[in-house]
């Protein structure tokens, strides 16, 4: 329990275990880090969970198609470094099944993503199927993310996710690259 400093009664002194870590140079970690790929993919998640909030609010047509566009982009580049590079890997290590089953949700994804191109705001069910577009991916990324998912799996597995993540960072630049957007950071 802290106790009152004698020079300041409002100033508490650390207890015996956090003056030890701070005379250490130690820190307590609430948690581990997660690796780089893991990093990346969910990086891009909570990037395009937001636009999807965002695309919710608005009501400008060349606005919502701007950032449908954006989206589609985002979702087109995180597939790609998730088929090529991550899943491929990390066979072995993650159930069968659930690979499987993130491909096909990955071609359910690409193909409401063409059916949306060809559209423009204002028809009818583009924004109905931006939101379906958007719902599926939530439930992709909870198939990811949750405990016991492909990236809980994955961390528990044999491939080095750092070297991984550096290879899938490399790709997504060269893929931003040949659609004519600005690197990633």
């Amino acid at each position: 329990m802290a106790t009152a400093s004698k020079s300041n009664p409002a100033k508490t002194t650390d207890t015996k275990a956090g003056a030890a870590r701070k005379a250490s140079g130690r820190r307590r970690r609430t948690g581990r880090r997660d690796p780089l790929a893991i990093t990346l993919l969910k990086k891009d998640h909570r990037e395009v969970e937001g636009w999807f909030d965002e695309y919710e609010q608005l009501e400008d047509d060349a606005d919502k198609l701007a950032l449908f566009n954006q989206i589609a982009l985002a979702l087109k580049i995180h597939t790609a470094i998730e088929e090529e590079i991550f899943y491929p890997e990390e066979r072995g290590d993650v159930e069968e099944d659930m690979l499987d089953e993130a491909y096909v949700e990955h071609d359910g994804a690409k193909k409401l993503i063409s059916e949306i191109e060809a559209m423009k705001p204002g028809q009818e069910f583009y924004d109905a199927k931006v939101k379906v577009l958007g719902e599926y991916i939530k439930h992709h990324v909870k198939e990811e993310e949750q405990p016991g998912g492909i990236f809980a799996q994955a961390k528990k597995g044999d491939e080095d996710l750092d070297a991984m993540g550096e290879r899938m960072a490399s790709r997504k630049d060269e893929l931003m690259a040949e659609y004519g957007a600005p690197k990633s950071n």
